[in-house]
């Protein structure tokens, strides 16, 4: 038998022997060294605030979904990322309990929020789940939060990785996965 069927008929038992007991299933074997294992459209939520559902791992190919990364930078440490890389911030001027964006009109054209609608699910990777939610805005979208702190991208980012809204005007920095300041060391 191919090392992939190995690969395969292992964990099909795996998955078996955990159904049978009541234990959650382990993750799938990848060469990705993402510490979450991969998301499936029948994986169940790891937690659900409203409507949101909250996944654990990498969002499916093709789903309708916001996807959360903590990834390590050199320059500020851990910080989180959407699910096309972009930089993802938090501002000082908002309030994380309770979760409230001060965050309008023109300050969210500069600060666009990563915004969350019905229908879509939460994947998130390296993140806490108990961290993540949403909160409503004043205009009745919902945007996503980390540690209570509402999560925004920056227009002046272009590409993926980009962070030039690190510390502008004192009160915008890349958030955490703690939804902390993530800043150098």
């Amino acid at each position: 038998m191919s090392r992939f069927g190995t690969l395969i008929n292992t964990t099909a038992i795996a998955f078996a022997a955990a159904a049978i007991v009541g234990l959650s299933a382990p993750p799938a074997a990848t060469a990705d060294p993402v510490p979450a294992g991969p998301a499936t459209s029948a994986q169940a939520p790891v937690r659900t605030q409203g409507w949101l559902n909250i996944y654990d791992g990498r969002a499916p190919h093709g789903a309708n979904a916001v996807e959360l990364t903590a990834v390590a930078d050199p320059a500020v440490g851990l910080r989180v990322t959407d699910g096309d890389g972009r930089s993802l911030y938090r501002f000082d001027k908002d309030t994380a309990t309770p979760s409230q964006s001060n965050c309008n009109g023109d300050c969210a054209v500069t600060w666009p929020p990563l915004l969350v609608s019905r229908g879509q699910g939460l994947y998130i990777v390296g993140i806490d789940p108990g961290r993540v939610g949403f909160v409503e805005r004043a205009d009745g979208s919902c945007q996503i939060t980390i540690g209570g702190w509402p999560v925004y991208h920056f227009s002046k980012d272009r590409r993926p990785g980009d962070l030039r809204g690190q510390g502008v005007g004192g009160t915008w920095f890349a958030v955490a996965p703690s939804g902390g300041k993530a800043l150098a060391k």
